[in-house]
């Protein structure tokens, strides 16, 4: 039995989703004092450092990704441990990042090598629990679901310390928290999923956090040319500055592609059905195209079925970026080291938590690619 007391935790809960712009003034987000219970077996007590604003939470708040409600928010985010559960390996003092799917390392997936499709792991996300069962927060003795295992846009959480990976202490926070999501999905997409070699035309269809993070991984990896896509000014100006070759608005992508080839590979991050299936459609023959961005439910994607034979093109589904995230977060990490993974561009703007609502407003307009909330 811990002997660790119980705490309170400011943490943003969402209670009910589907809400309408501006959320400044709908206000879907709540900040509000939870009780959370020691940690269990194998979980940790954190101090949340950093969390960064993705669109995946946005998907939960406008209902395009239901979950089970009330929910306290964020999956993006750097901490320090301040208590262990019994067994736990890591010790209060290590600092974490936080990745948003605890693999078991029993089911079959993660006997296969393949963590990220860790069948336990998904069901405890998908039910708004830990991956040790149940809940550790609670609003006057009522339940409160946990986001991803994490519930990052908090001043603390208890989490499972398989989410956990631990990096160093000279990383400034809002660039560590970047690490756990739009580096993880986006690199990974190109490293893991799409294996481009060096050499190889990548396209990027939408240039938010993780879109922006896969052409810094495109570019990283060798690809060329790198093609980005997006109808924002300015995030196209600013693919150009991280190593796009051309950055063009979707109106322009067969002049684009006219002029530069068709792409070997391409990568879809913007969540849409219909992108999915343009960027099918003009990849070349033999292409592979993966897709990292969670659209609706019942947004459907439609292709020609000959064309996967007669055109032999892969389709490729990538979550967390078919990541290992204790192998891969620190290789990415060195690569950051070494300048040639710039991830602090991706950067926007650094907000206090009081802000999220509005942080909504200006991720749902594009106007933002990663902000990161400070508890």
């Amino acid at each position: 039995m811990s002997q660790i007391p119980a705490v309170h935790t400011k943490a943003a809960v969402l209670s009910a989703m589907g809400a309408s712009q501006p959320y400044a003034a709908s206000q879907p987000l709540s900040l509000k004092s939870l009780d959370l219970a020691p940690p269990g077996p194998g979980e940790l007590l954190v101090r949340i450092e950093a969390a960064g604003l993705c669109h995946s939470d946005l998907s939960v708040v406008n209902a395009d990704r239901p979950r089970p409600l009330p929910m306290a928010l964020g999956h993006e985010a750097v901490a320090r441990v301040e208590a262990a559960g019994p067994g736990a390996r890591l010790q209060p003092g290590a600092r974490v990042v936080m990745a948003f799917l605890p693999a078991c390392g029993h089911c079959d997936a993660c006997h296969r090598g393949e963590p990220w499709l860790c069948s336990n792991g998904a069901a405890a996300n998908g039910k708004g629990e830990l991956l040790g069962g149940g809940f550790r927060l609670s609003d006057c003795g009522h339940p409160v679901h946990h986001h991803l295992g994490l519930s990052a846009f908090a001043t603390h959480a208890v989490i499972d310390e398989r989410s956990c990976v631990v990096i160093d202490d000279d990383i400034p926070a809002e660039i560590a928290a970047l690490f756990g999501c739009a580096v993880l999905t986006g690199v990974g997409a190109v490293f893991n999923s799409a294996v481009v070699r060096p050499g190889e035309s990548v396209a990027v269809w939408g240039l938010g956090g993780v879109g922006l993070a896969a052409l810094l991984g495109a570019v990283a990896a060798g690809a060329e040319p790198v093609i980005a896509i997006d109808p924002v000014p300015e995030k196209r100006a600013l693919a150009l500055e991280l190593g796009a070759r051309a950055a063009v608005a979707p109106a322009d992508v067969a002049e684009a592609f006219a002029k530069y080839g068709a792409p070997r590979v391409a990568i879809e991050s913007v969540g849409s059905g219909k992108v999915l299936a343009e960027a099918y459609r003009t990849a070349a023959r033999g292409g592979r195209i993966v897709t990292v961005g969670l659209p609706n439910p019942a947004d459907p994607f439609t292709i020609p079925a000959v064309s996967l034979v007669a055109e032999a093109k892969t389709i490729i589904g990538s979550y967390m970026g078919s990541a290992v995230p204790a192998r891969d977060i620190p290789r990415y990490v060195a690569l950051w080291r070494a300048g040639r993974l710039p991830v602090e561009r991706l950067l926007s703007c650094v907000r206090p938590m009081a802000e999220i609502n509005a942080a909504l407003d200006a991720l749902a307009s594009g106007q933002a690619i990663r902000q990161i909330l400070i508890p």
